[in-house]
């Protein structure tokens, strides 16, 4: 898979979740994806004061986007 491919399927894992996240007040946003192994997000509105959005990050996003993309390693988020 070549950058470009790894980049789109990041984006499709993120078009999965992101209803969940907007039905909450919230969002994400791809911020960049380093050394096809770790992406970079950022987490907004309702989000960024979220309790559990280190538990959302980890089960939620980070799983979905190693569903598209295996070879991801860590998703962190950018505040």
């Amino acid at each position: 898979m070549n950058s470009e491919e790894l980049k789109l399927n990041v984006e499709k894992a993120l078009d999965e979740i992101r209803p969940f996240l907007q039905s909450d007040g919230g969002d994400i946003n791809l911020l960049s994806i380093e050394d096809e192994k770790l992406v970079k997000v950022q987490l907004v509105g309702a989000c960024t004061s979220c309790s559990v959005n280190q538990m959302t990050l980890k089960s939620g996003v980070e799983m979905t986007i190693k569903k598209y993309a295996p070879q991801i390693e860590r998703v962190i988020n950018v505040e």
